[in-house]
């Protein structure tokens, strides 16, 4: 183990990475991420099985990261905004709270104050009934003198302005007591709204806790995720370099290979009998698929090497039917290490030089070494065998043995 070497792999790995999109629909998100671990499933297929899975979870852990912190940072914001809510509903509530004990306590009062207004009234009412008017009326007309019938009707104003403060005072009570409970009718609904919605903020509060831990959570995981990938990847080092440089012995063998026989055949001086492919040329389509990956060059930042990808892949599902590009005769068919299942078809002279096709990871070889076979024949069926992370037909275009562009050679619709 050498942890500086993990740290600086980290580093390439998130120069190489993408910025992460903005937040939208979640299944874009996922094809991001998918992509992201093909692409690098492709760059590392030469490498060690494990090292493999290692760079498919380090590559899934970068592609999710960013989204997982960009949820965890709003989680965040949330939780504040709703413990804030939270509190402010609850001081509203204890507000609405004490503003209805206030209610209360003025109805209370105003029922009191109407209490004894109606017995001060109902006394009246009751000297009335039995007679008390009748008899003031008796002892103002009995007056002996007018100073005696002045100071009796004095009495008597007296008397009736006391009845009119009583029947106004009851009136005027009444009247506050209905305000009153009029208020006090609203502070109960004030206060029951109140208490509801800070039972609502203290949920929502809670809710947004629980998320932002599970957001927490998830940054965590991604990034031990992440931890335990690049560790696993400095342990399969020595091994996948070794398979590297084994790939590229292989791949300079089957160079050479195909240029012997070729030579044996003497496909670069044809005869009559041979196929010769005019200029500008094209090969048919060998299986109905998408391109998944280049010809090139490709750059793994893991161990920081470079390979040749010698052909194009194509991706296909597993059995579809893989057909020769042109006519020609099958130079090789069998097992080839991290090829899998191969085979390669010679198709005469272009331009002095030997063409072939060669068609990598089969799942069965239908054909055999010498055999003659024409344009749009079944010679294969797609598979996953050899180094190979998925279903897909790996088809490389040679010139004397040694890989081309085969998109120069392919329909432009790729159909």
């Amino acid at each position: 183990m050498r942890p500086h070497g993990a740290w600086l792999a980290l580093f390439v790995v998130l120069l190489l990475m993408p910025a992460a999109p903005a937040q939208g629909d979640p299944r874009d998100d996922k094809k991001r991420i998918d992509a992201e671990v093909a692409a690098a499933a492709a760059i590392m297929e030469g490498a060690t099985t494990r090292a493999q899975q290692a760079a498919r979870r380090l590559a899934a852990a970068n592609a999710a990261l960013p989204a997982a912190q960009e949820r965890a940072a709003l989680a965040r914001g949330e939780v504040a905004a709703a413990e804030v809510a939270a509190n402010t509903a609850r001081r509203q509530a204890r507000a609405a709270e004490a503003a209805l004990k206030t209610a209360q306590t003025r109805y209370g009062e105003s029922a009191r104050r109407v209490e004894e207004a109606r017995e001060r009234v109902g006394g009246f009412a009751a000297s009335a009934y039995k007679g008390s008017d009748l008899v003031s009326l008796n002892m103002l007309i009995n007056a002996r003198t007018p100073i005696d019938a002045a100071e009796r009707f004095g009495y008597f104003e007296r008397v009736m302005s006391t009845e009119k403060e009583a029947l106004d005072g009851f009136t005027t009570a009444r009247r506050a007591a209905k305000d009153a409970q009029n208020e006090a009718g609203l502070a109960q609904r004030r206060a029951e709204a109140a208490r509801l919605a800070a039972e609502l903020a203290l949920a929502d509060a809670r809710a947004a806790q629980a998320e932002a831990e599970a957001a927490v959570a998830e940054v965590t995981a991604l990034t031990g995720q992440r931890a335990e990938a690049l560790a696993v990847a400095e342990e399969e080092r020595d091994a996948s370099l070794a398979k590297y440089e084994e790939a590229k012995a292989e791949a300079a063998r089957i160079e050479a290979e195909l240029r012997a026989w070729e030579d044996r055949q003497k496909v670069t001086r044809p005869s009559p009998s041979s196929p010769a492919l005019r200029p500008g040329a094209r090969l048919l389509m060998p299986v109905q698929g998408w391109k998944s990956s280049d010809f090139g060059m490709r750059y793994d930042p893991y161990y920081r090497v470079w390979q040749l990808h010698a052909g194009v892949d194509i991706a296909a599902g597993g059995g579809q039917p893989i057909y020769a590009a042109a006519d020609g005769r099958v130079i090789r068919s069998g097992w080839n290490g991290g090829y899998g299942n191969y085979t390669c078809i010679s198709h005469g002279s272009y331009r002095g030089r030997g063409l072939s096709t060669c068609y990598a990871h089969q799942s069965r070889i239908l054909v055999w070494p010498g055999q003659r076979v024409r344009r749009g024949q079944v010679i294969g069926r797609v598979g996953t065998t050899g180094a190979s992370t998925g279903y897909h037909l790996h088809f490389e275009v040679r010139l004397s043995g040694s890989p081309v562009q085969p998109l120069n050679w392919l329909p432009g619709c790729l159909c």
